[in-house]
C-alpha cells in the first residue's frame, strides 16, 4: 500500500513509525515546513512533498492526517474527494464534520477517526470487567487525566503549536479524547454540567482546567481533565454492584475489588515502549495497534472500531458541556472561615 503522511509534526512523526511497524513502507510525508519534511527524510527514509498535488492523491492507497485539529476538514474533504480511506487524529472542532460524514457514506469512503486509549491494554482490561456483568451494574465513576502543558513538546514553547489556542487547547481537546474509551465502556449520558476554566498562567488565553459530570440511565460519572497536574496522571475509580475497579496508569496494573470474596485480583498489563521525550506510559504499542486496525479497516478486512458519527456525538457532549459552566452563588451564606475563627 501507499501512504500519505499528512503532517510531519510530532504525531505525524509517531505514524510514520506506526507505519512502518505494519509493513508499510511506501511512504510520502506532507508538510510545508522544510525542517520537519528533512527531519522525517533523515530519520524514516521516506519520500516528502512540500505540496498535497492531485497526482500524489491520486496515487495514493491511504491517507493519515495529522494536522492541528482546525485543519483536519480541508484534508479529510480531499480523502472524500478523491475517494482515498482517511485516518484522522483526534477532533475537537465538530463544526463541518456532518458534512463530510454524509459525503463520506455516500461515496463509500472509510473515514477513521483516532481512538488510541480503545487499544490501550489496561483499558481493554477495565472494559471486559464491566461488560462481563459478572459484577453487576456501573453505579458511579470518576477518572481524573492531568498533564502540565509545557510537558508535552518539551522541545518547543506551548504559544508555538495548537494547544495554546482556545478552540484547540489542549484541556478542550482532552475532554473529547478520553470520552471515546471512557463512553465506548459505560455508553452515552443522558445529561451533562461542567465548570472548566482558567486556573493557572501558563501566557496563554486557554482554559486549562474541565470538571464534566455526567448522569446516565442509572448511575453517574465524572470526568476531570486537567493541564496544570505537575506530575503526569490517568486514575480511575469504578464502582460497580459487587466490585471496585481502580486504575493507575502508574502503576500498570488493574486493581478489582471482589466484594462477594472480599479480596483484590489484580491484572498486570503488558510492558511497553515509549519513545524518548514522551511520558513513559505513553506506550508506542497501542498506537500501533491503531494503525494496523486502520490498515485493516482500508483493505476492508473488519470495521474500525470508531466512526465520524460517533466522534460528532462526543463532540457534541463537549459542546453541550460548556454551554453550562455555571453554578448558584453561595453569596456568603457559609460565612468566612478566617473570619470565623477569630
Amino acid at each position: 500500500m501507499k501512504a500519505v503522511q499528512i503532517g510531519l509534526g510530532s504525531m505525524g512523526k509517531r505514524r510514520i513509525r506506526n507505519l512502518l511497524s505494519v509493513g508499510i513502507n511506501d511512504i510520502t510525508g506532507f508538510d510545508k515546513r522544510e525542517d520537519r519534511r528533512r527531519e522525517a527524510e533523515d530519520k524514516y527514509q521516506i519520500k516528502t512533498s512540500a505540496e498535497l498535488t492531485a497526482d500524489l492523491l491520486s496515487e495514493s492507497d491511504i491517507l493519515i492526517v495529522s494536522t492541528p485539529p482546525d485543519r483536519h476538514l480541508e484534508y479529510l474533504r480531499l480523502a472524500v474527494e478523491h475517494g482515498k480511506p482517511a485516518f484522522v487524529e483526534a477532533s475537537v472542532i465538530r463544526d463541518g464534520l456532518e458534512e463530510v460524514s454524509e459525503r463520506a457514506k455516500e461515496a463509500n469512503v472509510l473515514i477513521a477517526p483516532s481512538c488510541t486509549f480503545r487499544f490501550h491494554p489496561g483499558v481493554k482490561t477495565i472494559k471486559d470487567i464491566v461488560l462481563s456483568g459478572k459484577y453487576g451494574k456501573l453505579c458511579n465513576f470518576i477518572y481524573i487525566m492531568g498533564q502540565y502543558l509545557p510537558d508535552w513538546h518539551p522541545w518547543e514553547n506551548i504559544k508555538d503549536f495548537y494547544v495554546s489556542k482556545r478552540e484547540t487547547s489542549a484541556s478542550r481537546e482532552m475532554v473529547p479524547f478520553e470520552l471515546t474509551w471512557l463512553l465506548d465502556i459505560t455508553g452515552r449520558p443522558e445529561e451533562v454540567f461542567a465548570f472548566y476554566g482558567s486556573t493557572h498562567n501558563m501566557g496563554v488565553d486557554i482554559d486549562d482546567t474541565y470538571n464534566v459530570n455526567f448522569k446516565f440511565k442509572d448511575f453517574l460519572g465524572t470526568l476531570i481533565v486537567d493541564v496544570v497536574s505537575r506530575f503526569a496522571t490517568r486514575s480511575l475509580v469504578m464502582n460497580l454492584e459487587k466490585a471496585q475497579i481502580r486504575w493507575n496508569w502508574e502503576e500498570r496494573r488493574i486493581r478489582l475489588y471482589e466484594a462477594e470474596n472480599k479480596s483484590w485480583k489484580h491484572f498486570d498489563e503488558p510492558a511497553g515502549k515509549a519513545e524518548s521525550e514522551y511520558n513513559k506510559n505513553i506506550i508506542e504499542e497501542m498506537y500501533v495497534d491503531e494503525m494496523s486496525a486502520f490498515v485493516d479497516s482500508a483493505k476492508g478486512i473488519k470495521p474500525f472500531p470508531n466512526t465520524l458519527d460517533e466522534d460528532i456525538g462526543i463532540l457534541t457532549i463537549l459542546e453541550k458541556a460548556e454551554q453550562t459552566n455555571k453554578g448558584v452563588s453561595l453569596n456568603g451564606e457559609l460565612g468566612n472561615r478566617e473570619t470565623e475563627k477569630g
